[in-house]
């Protein structure tokens, strides 16, 4: 994707206030003239930033600005590593509400619609994010937080709130507690933006179908603002990003070189604006393609393909490579097969084994489902998988994000 003139005027003025503040980019760039970059090539041979810099930078190194102006932080929830904490200013926020108020904006939410906040509060982004989106465009917030389902519906109900924002998991666990309940025809949700996971189309057209409602694939991550950076219009799957807020660049992840436009490979982002913790170049793991077509919408913002899983939820399993999305598109093609499932991968008697587990919908019969599943793995995957069909609902739900593969070898 080529750099255009105003997002250079931005990186060069970025990197020439990193170099006047004593701090992670400083240190970073010492030794490299970053004065003299002047074009889109000398850019984009800087290093790129990893996630385990920013956790090597706990708990305040990343910030490029004095203690008196940073008005919030926002952390990752550390899971797998040191949190990664990142300082915001006033401009941060201000900046990271006007793209979140565009994401509501181009999902076609407006100042009459009843926001159902669902994502947590706090040190994680979201729902914070979401909610300063739905004030800036003048809408009702009604910030839920995660959890107590039973209150959710009731308030959803009670508020007849027209617009849920969640994680694609806790929208498929209300979704189907709204048809459990039989309350589907007292539930007036008409739009869903739905972010923080990955999510199939067979999931996809489940909560859809069950809600009732529009969907909006809203992405984002907790080092570049939060959720609502791009999101899909009405007319496209494909997402629309903010480029006069962040450079997009997709990498191959092994070689770290441009991958050619509409070729899948790694997204990394650069933040142009951002004071607080300015990113460059920053590794996200995230997969993904350009869209190098104009948008049947008229919007000019650029785009990108819907997040096809990440580099580090790969998995090898004798010698082939495996992601969620290979399993989404998969399952989608099975008719009975539902849109959940897990993944366990063992090392037993001195050989891998792959046990899928997959949700069947009602009616479905279990063993021929299984061979069907078995067939179609081994010749799209290209791997002899134990396939174990089980009834719906009998996977874990999540109100935060969903596991799909565990790998117990290690």
């Amino acid at each position: 994707m080529k750099m255009n003139p105003q997002q250079l005027e931005l990186i060069k003025k970025q990197l020439r206030r990193l170099r006047e503040f004593d701090g992670f980019y400083a240190r970073k760039f010492a030794g490299i003239d970053t004065a003299a970059i002047d074009s889109q090539e000398a850019f984009e041979a800087l290093p790129f930033t990893s996630k385990e810099e920013l956790r090597e930078a706990y708990p305040l190194g990343l910030a490029a600005v004095a203690d008196d102006d940073i008005v919030r932080i926002h952390s990752s929830s550390g899971t797998t590593g040191t949190p990664v904490i990142i300082p915001y200013t006033k401009q941060d926020v201000e900046d990271w509400a006007v793209m979140f108020a565009r994401c509501f904006e181009l999902a076609g939410v407006t100042s009459r619609d009843r926001v159902h906040i669902t994502p947590g509060y706090g040190l994680w982004t979201a729902g914070i994010g979401f909610q300063a989106g739905v004030e800036r465009i003048g809408a009702m917030a009604i910030p839920m937080g995660p959890g107590n389902t039973d209150k959710q519906l009731q308030m959803m109900m009670d508020l007849r709130s027209t617009v849920l924002c969640a994680t694609s998991s806790y929208a498929l666990l209300l979704a189907e507690e709204i048809a459990k309940r039989g309350i589907g025809d007292k539930i007036h949700l008409r739009k869903g933006l739905i972010g923080s996971e990955r999510w199939g189309e067979k999931m996809r057209r489940r909560i859809a179908h069950e809600l009732g409602v529009e969907l909006y694939d809203i992405y984002g991550l907790t080092e570049i603002y939060g959720p609502g950076i791009a999101i899909n219009c009405q007319q496209e799957p494909h997402m629309h990003y903010w480029d006069d807020y962040l450079y997009f660049e997709v990498i191959d992840p092994k070689t770290g070189k441009h991958v050619p436009e509409g070729e899948i490979g790694e997204l990394v982002i650069t933040t142009l604006r951002k004071e607080g913790a300015p990113l460059i170049r920053y590794r996200t793991h995230d997969l993904t393609r350009f869209i190098p077509e104009p948008c049947s919408c008229g919007l000019e913002y650029p785009r990108i393909g819907t997040i096809l899983g990440r580099t580090d939820d790969m998995v090898k399993v004798k010698g082939t490579i495996i992601y969620p999305s290979l399993i989404d598109e998969l399952l989608k093609t099975i008719p009975g097969a539902s849109s959940e499932y897990q993944v366990m991968i063992d090392h037993l008697q001195g050989k891998d084994i792959l046990t899928l587990f997959v949700e069947k919908e009602p009616g479905a019969d279990t063993k021929q489902l299984a061979n069907e599943i078995k067939v179609k793995f081994k010749s799209k995957i290209g791997i002899t998988a134990v396939i174990k069909p089980v009834e719906i609902g009998d996977l874990p739900r999540s109100e935060k994000k969903s596991t799909r593969i565990f790998d117990n070898r290690y």
